[in-house]
């Protein structure tokens, strides 16, 4: 049995659906989509990038959480110092540039110019660097830094959606705080309404020592004032 929790805003007001059964949040995310109106956009949808999360790709726009790839470098930071540093300090500029862009308070068009003009340099920068250190077999490929590579080079596009699609996520959440791992994202309304936002994220699994589980904080949408575009989240909790 698994629980996913639905939260939509709808301009002040919030509302928590809870759903519990053998459906993962990927099933629930179909069902979900199914309802929309015909002739939307293509619905941004952001997750990490396990499968269980995968719907039908084809009528969607694909976003997978930059903070949760740099969680993968967090992580192992203190066995892979340097190297780490490398990748965290490149996506910590990254999320400055995107902050700046929100304070800034830019339209979609210019946030997008906004990161190709000073994100989209560094992370090219950064790509490079992490094939270079595979090919002069600086990296294990199956090391934990390896595989961090392989996660972050394995989804290069997903992760950078934001560097081409207007209002497209990074994954960060500034009006969250709470549940750590648990990443939100942004997809298109379901209808008419745009400050429509839409949240699925499912439950953390019970602690294994403690047998007790945190619940979702309900502020699970990025941006949540803005009207330009509206969220949806699918992923598993770590």
């Amino acid at each position: 049995m698994q629980s996913t929790a639905l939260v939509v805003k709808v301009a002040e007001h919030t509302i928590c659906l809870y759903f519990s059964g053998r459906n993962h949040a990927g099933e629930n995310l179909r069902d979900l989509l199914a309802q929309r109106q015909e002739g939307l956009d293509k619905p941004l949808v952001m997750s990490d990038a396990l499968s269980r999360n995968e719907v039908d790709e084809a009528g969607l726009i694909r976003c997978h959480c930059l903070a949760h790839a740099r969680r993968k470098f967090s992580d192992i930071e203190e066995t892979f110092p340097e190297a780490c540093e490398e990748v965290i300090g490149v996506l910590k500029q990254v999320f400055d540039h995107e902050e700046a862009a929100q304070k800034a308070h830019l339209s979609d068009a210019e946030r997008l110019a906004h990161h190709q003009t000073y994100s989209e340099p560094i992370l090219n920068a950064l790509k490079a660097w992490m094939e270079n250190q595979f090919r002069q077999r600086e990296v294990e490929p199956n090391s934990s830094l390896g595989k961090a590579f392989t996660y972050m080079l394995s989804h290069w596009l997903t992760l950078t959606q934001f560097l081409r699609v207007p209002a497209a996520p990074l994954g960060r959440v500034d009006d969250w705080r709470g549940v750590r791992r648990l990443p939100v994202a942004v997809v298109a309304p379901f209808g008419d309404d745009a400050s429509v936002r839409l949240a699925l994220a499912p439950f953390p699994a019970a602690a294994r020592r403690t047998g007790r589980a945190a619940l979702p904080h309900p502020a699970l949408i990025q941006d949540l004032t803005s009207s330009r575009s509206t969220g949806f989240y699918s992923a598993r909790a770590a």
